[in-house]
């Protein structure tokens, strides 16, 4: 592939990054100079960086989705055997303001009946 020609014919994908390293380690006084054109010509043919930054998002996908998973299992699951959600008692908001405005009177009369009882003990113990 070195050779610059494709499979097709023409030039190869890799054979500007060929080019460059080429290029840089005619001129250079050190091989550590072109480092750089050496990495990008070998990642150009193995795509090896590529690949594990592909692996590392699949991971971190998969990952994701089986957490997910698992609280909707979860919340399944306690929604399943809860018997409070079954009988529609929480998560009707429509609802409570009826039965809420119902029971406060209820609750009002009671707790004034409380305090009366609570004053009628009260003289009483005096």
């Amino acid at each position: 592939m070195a050779s610059g020609f494709g499979f097709g014919g023409g030039r190869s994908r890799c054979f500007t990054f060929w080019q460059e390293f080429q290029k840089c380690y005619a001129n250079a006084d050190t091989t550590s100079e072109c480092i750089a054109q050496k990495e990008d010509y070998m990642e150009c043919l193995h795509h090896t960086k590529e690949i594990e930054r592909m692996r590392t998002i699949k991971e971190h996908y998969l990952a994701r989705q089986a957490h997910e998973a698992r609280e909707a299992r979860e919340k399944g699951e306690l929604r399943a055997t809860s018997g409070v959600l079954r009988l529609g008692i929480i998560g009707k908001e429509g609802g409570e303001s009826g039965a809420g405005g119902s029971s406060g009177g209820s609750s009002s009369s009671s707790s004034s009946n409380g305090g009366s009882d609570s004053e009628s003990s009260k003289s009483k113990e005096e």
